[in-house]
């Protein structure tokens, strides 16, 4: 703290002064040292009470140290160097990702593979404690370059990724940089903002993922003369951080780096150096590289002869992309020092009206989600018909714009809806037909005029039993999926409530099946808790620990305190069955949970009858 002081004559000056030692003894004395906002407080309250107004507390900017640790040989580490733990399989990634996107077989695998090959490779170097430390000159990191038509998935697929891997992840625009030293972002800034991302975590930045959209976008232009720092430019200023540099995190435009650099030099005389090193920083590009099917169909004709010369169809350029090497994305308009430093190419494939279909289908897709979450906010239950579905997915084919036009469609057809249905509070379900995706107008006057149509009511019932089966049934294929990572057996009873989650959440089947582990996990962690609390040994069989996840999400409440209360209710009866027949552990089945009273009457007349057939034993003579 500083302390200005204004008109403060000698004598207040030592009155201040006797304060500070008398602070600093019960410091010394042994006390708790304040922290910060308490001593400011303190301080605060003592100076306006003798002097007012005339002095005043002024708090410089104050940066949080870095924890030290002592490590088992005793030397001293900060906290954080560690990097994130990973040990998640190709496949594993695989198949995560085959629930979220459609189509698109071998970009899932390779993106897969190489970037699970990247992070293992990072922990497996630095898990030999140093060793071999040349070993990593030279080492060639798995840069990715994704091309692709508009709305195939790109982004959504590497946003998946970095949400699995729970490292940091940065979206840029190519377009948007210039060359260093130019007006215009500094593609340096994309580490800044990973730092930022990973929460000013340098250790966990240095681990993560810059994603770069619109890369074709900053190919060399033919048309310009002289120096290109929009585009060359950016190319040659990518090329350091996609191998290997170290980026300061303290420039001179950003002012407020540079009076975190002037507090630290006025309270320690010394200058700080922060910097992220981009080694095992994974970059990945991507762009639609719509002019470059050209390129690699002159190539391709220009390689055969005679009759084997045109042979390539025309009609499919999309295709074409698959045969994509360096030299055409030289020819394209890259450096070749850039396209080096690109060594995984993946081609995605365009979408088609089926592939359309299936990702309004699948039911982790983001577009149905979000329409359910923005009616659920009013109150208001929506379901699609499957031909209602073709139908959005013909419109939007013929958009040629991928997913994007899927989402275009829906709210078009949707947004009539959203608006007059709110303040209709009697209308509480709506159910999307094929007659409402042709005539959206004359759909919704109908459904005004007559809310509680019976027709309407069979098909919302009808369409909300198709997409309970579907949901189910989509469950059901990733069963040995979820038993293999939880080590649980999921009976239907178990698919019924991560279909139950699922709907009544709003979210996707992942987290529906995480959030169901977390409840399981709750009461089998009230089962352990209770072992110290109760003279008896309680356990839960799995029919009872799916009863109570069942009436928790009837009732809403937490599945370990409903645990806890049944536990509780039960605790005396079970005491008396103790008493009477020694007996200490009791396993809580299903009609414990919905029927306890016979469950206890049940226990108490078992043990009882026993101990009454033991006692006419022993009373008949020998």
């Amino acid at each position: 703290l500083q302390i200005y002081a204004y008109h403060v004559g000698g004598e207040e000056y030592k009155s201040m002064e006797k304060e500070n030692k008398n602070l600093k003894g019960e410091e010394n004395s042994g006390g708790r040292i304040p922290n910060q906002k308490e001593l400011e407080k303190e301080l605060s309250e003592y100076l306006s009470k003798k002097y007012g107004s005339r002095v005043k507390i002024v708090s410089p900017l104050v940066f949080p140290r870095t924890e030290e640790s002592k490590t088992e040989d005793g030397t001293v580490s900060e906290e954080g160097e560690e990097s994130p733990r990973f040990d998640m399989l190709p496949e594993e990634l695989e198949s995560y990702l085959d629930s979220f996107v459609v189509k698109q077989e071998e970009a899932k695998s390779v993106l897969a593979t190489k970037v699970c090959t990247h992070f293992n490779r990072i922990k497996h170097t630095k898990g030999r404690d140093g060793r071999n430390k040349a070993g990593g000159v030279g080492m060639i990191k798995n840069n990715v370059l994704m091309i692709g038509p508009t709305g195939v998935g790109k982004t959504y697929i590497i946003k998946l990724i970095a949400q699995k891997l729970g490292v940091p992840f940065v979206k840029g625009d190519a377009t948007k940089f210039s060359e260093t030293g130019y007006v215009g972002g500094d593609v340096e800034d994309l580490v800044r903002d990973l730092v930022y991302e990973a929460g000013e975590d340098v250790s966990l930045a240095e681990n993560g993922i810059i994603y770069i959209d619109e890369v074709d976008k900053i190919s060399s232009s033919q048309n310009i003369i002289g120096h290109d720092v929009s585009r060359t430019g950016v190319q040659r200023a990518l090329l350091k951080p996609m191998e290997e540099t170290d980026v300061d995190l303290k420039v001179a435009h950003d002012p407020i780096s540079q009076i975190q650099a002037i507090e630290h030099y006025r309270r320690t005389g010394k200058k700080e150096k922060k910097v992220v090193n981009t080694k095992n920083i994974l970059f990945i590009m991507s762009g639609a590289f719509g002019e470059l099917t050209e390129i690699i169909k002159d190539r391709l004709q220009s390689q055969g002869l005679g009759f084997e010369a045109d042979v390539r169809p025309t009609e499919i350029p999309w295709e074409i992309l698959k045969e994509v090497t360096a030299q055409d994305l030289i020819k394209f308009g890259f450096e070749s020092e850039f396209v080096g430093r690109l060594p995984v190419v993946v081609v995605f494939d365009e979408l088609t009206e089926e592939d359309l279909l299936e990702i309004l289908k699948n039911p982790n897709n983001p577009i149905i989600l979000s329409k359910r979450l923005d009616f659920r906010a009013y109150g208001i239950e929506i379901k699609f018909e499957e031909e209602a579905l073709r139908k959005i997915a013909r419109r939007a084919a013929k958009a040629k714009t991928g997913a994007r036009a899927l989402v275009s469609v829906v709210e078009k057809i949707l947004i009539p809806f959203e608006k007059a249905l709110p303040s209709r509070k009697h209308i509480k379900r709506i159910v999307v037909t094929p007659e409402l995706v042709d005539d959206p107008a004359g759909e919704l006057a109908r459904l005004l005029e007559n809310p509680d149509a019976p027709e309407s009511t069979e098909r919302f019932e009808r369409a909300e039993k198709t997409e309970m089966a579907g949901v189910k049934a989509y469950i059901s294929e990733r069963t040995p999926e979820f038993e293999s990572r939880s080590g649980l057996k999921f009976s239907d009873r178990r698919m019924d409530l991560i279909a139950e989650l699922y709907l009544k959440r709003i979210s996707d089947i992942n987290s529906a099946f995480d959030e169901f582990l977390e409840m399981y996990s709750q009461v089998k962690g009230e089962e352990a808790n209770l072992e110290e609390k109760l003279e008896v040994s309680i356990s839960f069989d799995e029919s009872a620990v799916d009863e109570i996840i069942h009436q928790a999400l009837a009732t809403g409440q937490e599945a370990g305190e409903l645990a806890l209360q049944l536990v509780k209710r039960l605790e005396y009866g079970l005491n008396l069955v103790k008493d009477r027949s020694g007996i200490r552990d009791f396993v809580i089945s299903e009609q414990a949970v919905t029927d306890m009273e016979k469950y206890v009457n049940d226990l108490i007349k078992r043990y009882y009858r026993q101990d009454s057939c033991e006692e006419d034993e022993r009373l008949v003579p020998e």
